[in-house]
């Protein structure tokens, strides 16, 4: 095995010369810190044999000797940093051998018939890709160390001049069958080839360190280590692009003659996976890492996620039919523990939750995701609505026989305290007031009921909401003034809540969320949301819905165990119109009852 592979391919001479290129960089760099020192060397050795005597030469050495020693001194400090400053290191789940022997043998046996040296190790990561990354840096085995114990061996993957670490998206494990992934994988196992290139190894280290040292510059008192950082990295960025697209090229055209034509139908799984991943993410799992809970089994579902996006597109027609093969995962010796692993990992990379498990930080099963998720985040919602609410001094609820259509003026402060919210009956419905005039409840349901409000409904209300936000006038005063409290307790909440352990002393790299899902909302569509979830919470209460889970759009309401999809265009006539109209036909369609009190959390 040659394990640099053939020069004939086509991208290594490429790869080769820019690799070069970016040591003649630091070439140079190395240069110019030595060039006062050898002046001065040059003046001492003219000094001392005669040739420079007199004045100015002494001083003149003098200066030269000090400004050479500075300049080695700082030189040597920038070197030192950039040796050994930690590059960045993705977050990933080891995957020892033990746990997935099946994935090391196809992983050996496609570098075996492409010539190339195999890689160190194994490693999953919550996303669609795969790469090489190289961790036999110091730093990384002093890190990998200090996780281990100080008993521990360091693994395969940190011994000096070792090949780089395979890692491979976790949803083309559970999406894609077992050729489909040895065709894919195939290029990237190709790559390990141009690495173990001396030139190659060395310039991408080089650049490496480069981009680390500039990560240490932000840290206080040593800011001066960045400019250079940047400058060197400026000097060598373009050779080191074309230095990977070689590698690239050469990797590709090692692995033609490996599943070439499955590659082609593969790489169309590739982009559906990714789409079902994303949608997987930002509208299933994301509602529930705001609720202090993370799906712990993400990959599972992004195979109904996948299967669901295949029955709706029609592009997508045929691609079920391969779920009769064999899939990646069975790779695996643990699945289900992978895949818990990688589900944790994901929460964290994109929510920026905490790295281990804990009392408000617990997982939650796809069979109780309707209950503990949908319906809990629905009644927050609703909760923090009327809350917004009473802080505005709204009053509880309609009084009866005012019609539906009059738009209350905004208020701009409350000239009163408001009367708290009476909690709402268990199941979600408030025994019969007593008749006007009685001294008190007549009946056991009565007594256990709260005491209704001056304007005849107890608790909170859909009523109450509709008759808020009923603005035919077109203004929008009241909801303007709704989303921005609402949004400033949305705010407070996140303040309160902190970031994750461990989290504030993060940086670089280390720092999460890497990769937020979603920028920030507005505050009408906070609002949308949470007039959304009081719609539901009062459907669910007083028509018999039930809390559901779509594999592409999330949270949904279910009537009579069908989707109901038309309720957001009503929610946002009301919303950015004013008009209740088309959401009280809705309502009174299905049942709801506007007026009944609704479970709150």
């Amino acid at each position: 095995m040659s394990g640099t592979g053939s020069i004939l391919e086509a991208g290594v001479p490429s790869a080769r010369s820019r690799a070069l290129a970016v040591l003649r960089v630091r070439s140079r760099a190395l240069a110019v810190g030595l060039l006062p020192a050898a002046l001065a060397v040059v003046l001492v050795a003219a000094r001392a044999t005669g040739r420079l005597a007199g004045d100015p030469w002494p001083t003149v050495t003098l200066v030269v000797c000090a400004v050479a020693a500075l300049v080695l001194l700082v030189g040597g400090a920038f070197a030192a940093v950039v040796l050994r400053a930690s590059p960045a290191v993705t977050p990933t789940v080891p995957l020892s051998e033990a746990a997935a022997p099946d994935l090391y043998r196809l992983v050996r046996d496609l570098a075996d018939r492409m010539d190339v040296p195999p890689p160190s190790a194994i490693a999953l990561t919550p996303d669609c890709d795969s790469w090489l990354e190289d961790r036999t840096h110091a730093a990384h085995r002093r890190g990998a160390a200090r996780m281990a114990g100080p008993t521990a061996e360091p693994g395969p993957e940190s011994v000096p001049g070792a090949a780089p670490v395979l890692v491979i998206g976790s949803p083309f494990l559970w999406w894609m069958r077992v050729a489909e992934l040895r065709a894919v994988l195939a290029p990237v196992v190709a790559g390990t080839g141009p690495s173990a290139h001396p030139d190659i190894a060395d310039a991408r280290g080089f650049v490496r360190g480069l981009d680390a040292a500039v990560d240490v510059g932000s840290r206080r008192g040593l800011g001066w280590i960045a400019p250079p950082a940047r400058l060197l990295l400026r000097l060598c960025r373009t050779d080191a692009a074309e230095m990977e697209r070689g590698v690239a090229a050469a990797a590709s055209e090692r692995a033609q003659g490996v599943d070439y034509g499955l590659r082609i139908v593969a790489q169309e799984q590739v982009g559906l996976a990714y789409a079902g991943w994303d949608r997987l993410l930002t509208r299933v799992a994301l509602p529930a890492w705001r609720m202090g809970r993370w799906p712990a089994h993400l990959d599972a579902g992004v195979v109904s996620a996948l299967t669901e996006l295949s029955r709706r597109d029609r592009l997508a027609e045929g691609f079920t039919s391969r779920l009769g093969e064999r899939p990646a995962c069975d790779l695996l010796e643990q699945p289900g523990l992978i895949d818990e692993a990688t589900s944790l990992l994901a929460a964290r990379l994109f929510h920026g939750g905490p790295a281990e498990a804990g009392p408000d930080w617990s997982p939650v099963d796809w069979t109780a995701y309707p209950e503990e998720v949908v319906d809990r985040k629905w009644r927050t919602e609703a909760a923090r609505l009327h809350a917004a609410l009473d802080a505005l001094a709204v009053p509880a609820g309609r009084p009866p026989g005012t019609s539906g259509s009059t738009a209350p003026t905004a208020p701009t402060a409350p000239t009163a305290p408001a009367a708290p919210a009476a909690p709402a009956a268990s199941g979600g419905s408030a025994g019969p007031a007593a008749l006007p005039g009685s001294s008190g409840p007549t009946t056991l349901a009565a007594a256990d009921s709260p005491p209704p409000t001056a304007d005849g409904f107890a608790g909170p209300t859909l009523e109450r909401v509709l008759g808020y936000l009923t603005d035919l006038g077109g203004e929008g005063a009241a909801g303007e003034a709704l989303a921005g409290r609402i949004s400033g307790e949305l705010a407070r909440e996140e303040r309160a809540a902190g970031p994750a352990e461990g989290a504030a002393k993060a940086r670089g790299a280390d720092a999460v969320p890497l990769f937020p899902l979603q920028p920030p909302r507005s505050g009408r569509d906070l609002l949308a949301d949470h007039v959304t979830a009081m719609v539901c919470c009062a459907a669910v209460d007083s028509a018999g819905a039930a809390p559901g889970l779509d594999w592409l759009d999330g949270p949904v309401l279910l009537v009579g165990g069908d989707r109901r999809s038309d309720l957001a265009p009503r929610v946002l006539c009301l919303v950015e119109e004013g008009n209740p109209e088309p959401l009280r036909d809705w309502l009174s369609a299905l049942g709801v009852r506007p007026e009944k009190p609704v479970r709150l959390v």
